[in-house]
């Protein structure tokens, strides 16, 4: 088999080749972003002998113990019940959110029956000591390797026969062949690549630290996202000890779970309660304030939406918002102006979610509606009450999503009363512990909410 060297230019951002350069990357515009790189490409003789085995899917037995416990119920939810066998998972997260401290703490947990073995491309064997010591990580099975060549990674793999890898992180690995620094998109691309062959043959889950870029994206191709499993997210403000894990891709498990923690001291502790931990500390009957009902993935979450409304003091009024899409504010007020009599034009509008957490729902368009309004009259939303529903062009609330799954999680919150979309109303189970409110338009909603 020969082997030819050509030069090609790649876009550090999206990983697009090209044999020319360009200031512009032609598949994500981004500017200044193409690369000079050296690609070896294999070319191979024609005629073979014959192809790979073919097996029909009807007499594939699959692995009794399919998935490992990692002995945290909340990552085992968002990796969709364990961690697969042969399974190749995407961690990324700013720095110091607490992948590599992740990753770690579960060690303990699965090092009682399996092998592990820990791949640092950026700390020392005397520094992975301290900090599993500090984290209380005492485990006999745990074998570290401090390298850079993923070649020798790839042998002490194959000469070891671990049951988990753990690599950290991708953008640290080289491969000789490949003519290109540590961390450039060639690099990471085939030292994915690599790994993911050798995770498959072997059958060992395997789990990759990525870094993030400024913008929030994992560095790299976007390629590397599309060769692992399971891609995941740690998110968090650094003014706050919370981190949520977040899962974009999934192949064995919904995409749409979180899970919840708390960095202390001794490392990250699991919140099994989300939402005593949003509304922990909320102040209790004051305007411009109302609960929401969220559902990430199969579990409902509340969380506090506040608003304020303040005569502008410019030409044009401030609009902003904080964990809550921009437009979608701009569309909620459009639609209160126009269609339920309540008037912003004048008003500077802001809307923030308490305690870090994104919603993205539609279904939390009627709690960010209310407390707009509740800021906009001075009317107290009493604590006790919670809302949610999707809010239409026409003013109209429509149905939501798992309605019973949410009026059961605020009755367990302590919460008395509910509005929700009148066309809910056949979906939910009658209940004694709380008041079931349908509504059909933005104004009877904050009408039922006075009374």
């Amino acid at each position: 088999m020969a082997q030819k060297t050509k030069t090609i230019f790649a876009c550090n951002v999206c990983g697009a080749e090209s044999t020319k350069w360009y200031g512009r990357c032609p598949s994500c515009g981004a500017w200044n972003s193409m690369e000079e790189q050296t690609s070896v490409q294999a070319v191979s003789s024609s005629s073979r002998s014959g192809g790979a085995a073919v097996q029909s899917i009807a007499h594939i037995t699959p692995n009794d113990k399919q998935r490992y416990h990692t002995g945290m119920k909340e990552l085992d939810r968002v990796l969709g019940g364990g961690i697969v066998r042969g399974g190749l998972m995407l961690i990324g997260g700013d720095p110091g959110i607490g992948k590599s401290t992740l990753l770690l703490q579960i060690c303990e947990h699965l090092g009682r029956d399996h092998k592990i073995l820990y791949v640092s491309g950026e700390e020392s064997e005397g520094q992975i000591k301290l900090r599993a010591d500090r984290l209380g990580v005492i485990c006999e099975n745990l074998y570290v390797l401090c390298e850079n060549d993923l070649d020798s990674i790839l042998a002490s793999m194959q000469d070891e026969k671990p049951d988990i890898v753990i690599v950290d992180s991708i953008q640290t690995m080289n491969l000789a062949e490949v003519a290109s620094a540590a961390g450039s998109v060639t690099q990471v691309r085939e030292c994915t690549a690599a790994i993911m062959r050798l995770a498959k043959r072997m059958d060992i889950p395997v789990f990759i630290v990525g870094h993030v870029n400024k913008d929030g994206a994992i560095a790299g191709p976007k390629v590397m996202e599309h060769i692992v499993d399971c891609v995941l997210y740690f998110e968090g403000d650094r003014h706050s000890s919370y981190r949520l894990l977040r899962c974009v891709k999934n192949r064995y498990g919904s995409t749409n779970e979180i899970g919840v923690f708390e960095m202390g001291d001794r490392g990250l502790v699991e919140v099994e309660n989300p939402s005593l931990m949003l509304l922990s500390g909320r102040p209790l009957n004051v305007s411009g304030a109302c609960v929401a009902c969220t559902i990430e993935g199969t579990r409902p979450m509340l969380a506090e939406v506040q608003g304020l409304v303040t005569p502008t003091g410019f030409g044009n009024p401030r609009r902003m918002a904080t964990g809550f899409d921009y437009n979608r504010l701009s569309l909620i007020l459009a639609v209160l102006e126009k269609r339920a009599g309540y008037f912003f034009s004048n008003l500077d509008t802001y809307v923030n979610v308490v305690g870090g957490l994104w919603l993205d729902e539609p279904a939390v368009d009627l709690p960010v509606a209310l407390a707009l309004i509740s800021g906009l009259k001075d009317a107290v939303i009493s604590s006790d009450t919670i809302a949610f529903g999707e809010i239409g062009l026409t003013g109209e609330i429509r149905a939501v999503s798992n309605a019973d799954l949410r009026v059961a999680e605020a009755a367990r919150m302590g919460f008395d009363r509910v509005i929700v979309p009148h066309h809910n109303l056949k979906n939910i189970v009658p209940r004694d512990d709380i008041t079931v409110i349908g509504v059909r338009t933005v104004r009877e909603a904050f009408e039922a909410i006075q009374n």
